[in-house]
């Protein structure tokens, strides 16, 4: 069911599903949605758990790996434009269901993997910083830069598709994209020479 609803998600450029679809697509009852997830608002909490917790367990193994913070930022940055790529819904699904839960939920939401990765980024700067590779940046500020990159390239089909006559996201574009903000990324915090 998860796996379903973000395929739907995914290929309608959307961050909602309707049950009947889900159903026909997954070949399940919806009623599962139910037993599963206690409703659809259950169904998009949890697929933001499993989406996110991948994301802050990946980004985690890469802060404990042994590398220069150049190449681990690199790595970073290529590594959240293939997230967006498999997951183009996941910043809007996010946004949504933190504006539309109750404070404590809202709040798990945040704790859960909005402080990890802002923590990851502190490190990922300061690391860098302190042996002066990168110029000193705000992290927050590092974040929303990276996460809107490749959140608004990979839900803008309607711009691919009536500015530049595509509105389907190739592989091979997603490859252009991750080395185009890896090198634009980089530019602005690599520290001068």
């Amino acid at each position: 069911l998860l796996q379903t609803a973000s395929d739907i998600m995914r290929e309608g450029d959307i961050v909602d599903i309707s049950l009947s679809e889900l159903s026909l697509r997954s070949g399940l009852n919806s009623a599962l949605v139910k037993y599963y997830f206690g409703n659809k608002a259950g169904l998009m909490h949890a697929l933001l758990d499993r989406d996110m917790a991948d994301i802050v367990s990946s980004v985690d193994a890469l802060i404990a790996k042994d590398m220069e913070p150049e190449a681990r930022l690199r790595r970073h940055i290529g590594a959240v434009v293939d997230t967006f790529y498999k997951t183009p819904y996941l910043n809007r699904l996010l946004m949504r269901l933190v504006r539309e839960s109750d404070d404590d939920e809202a709040q798990r939401i945040a704790d859960s993997y909005l402080a990890p990765l802002h923590r990851a980024y502190d490190k990922l700067i300061s690391d860098g910083v302190k042996i002066g590779v990168f110029r000193p940046i705000n992290p927050q500020l590092f974040y929303f830069t990276l996460t809107g990159a490749a959140d608004r390239f990979f839900s803008a089909r309607l711009v691919l598709k009536h500015c530049f006559n595509t509105d389907t996201l190739t592989d091979e574009l997603r490859d252009a994209y991750r080395e185009h903000c890896i090198d634009f990324v980089m530019a602005g915090i690599l520290a001068p020479k």
